[in-house]
């Protein structure tokens, strides 16, 4: 599986939509860089945030996930509290080929301050606003920066493509916009 480069990038997001709104070149002048890199695309977080609260001690169960464990925010900057974690969405909405898989990775810049980004792999033909877990692991507050780089898609072209893919599927996230919380 061969990571693709930035022209090919490039080329399926101008003419197949893989990636709206698509920033043509990587741009880091005072912020955590976005858009094109030689092999992979950096995403930008929105502005909407829903940050993890125990106020109510209530126990997180991926099968029945009780959104009142969020608060909502909405603005330039979230601060996530100390050992706690945040979810956004994607600025850009994804569209996936058939024979590709994308795999997503923190950005450097917040690593190296105990920020870690998780996102499960987008899989061939799945579609929409990418819902990014951000995790605080320090005792301090974090900062997050909306309209910034978040994190990093490489994407892995398939030798062929796949029998079945997302949208064969009708997956559970298929079209999604904003942040998801967890389905059954």
């Amino acid at each position: 599986m061969p990571v693709m480069p930035d022209h090919w990038i490039r080329q399926q997001a101008q003419e197949h939509g893989m990636i709206e709104p698509f920033v043509e070149s990587q741009k880091r002048d005072g912020v955590v860089s976005y858009g094109l890199s030689s092999y992979g695309y950096d995403a930008r977080c929105s502005e909407d945030f829903k940050i993890f609260t125990n106020v109510d001690s209530a126990i997180v169960d991926p099968k029945a996930f009780s959104p009142a464990s969020f608060v909502d925010r909405t603005g330039p900057v979230c601060i996530i509290p100390p050992n706690s974690f945040a979810l956004t969405n994607t600025m850009e909405y994804f569209r996936i080929p058939r024979d590709v898989l994308v795999i997503c990775l923190g950005k450097s810049t917040y690593a190296r301050c105990g920020i870690i980004v998780n996102v499960t792999p987008l899989e061939p033909e799945w579609e929409g606003q990418v819902t990014i877990e951000i995790s605080n692991t320090t005792p301090l507050p974090a900062k997050i920066y909306a309209g910034e780089g978040i994190c990093q898609f490489l994407f892995l072209k398939g030798e062929s493509p796949c029998e079945i893919s997302y949208a064969d599927k009708a997956g559970k996230y298929m079209g999604q916009r904003g942040v998801s919380l967890p389905r059954m």
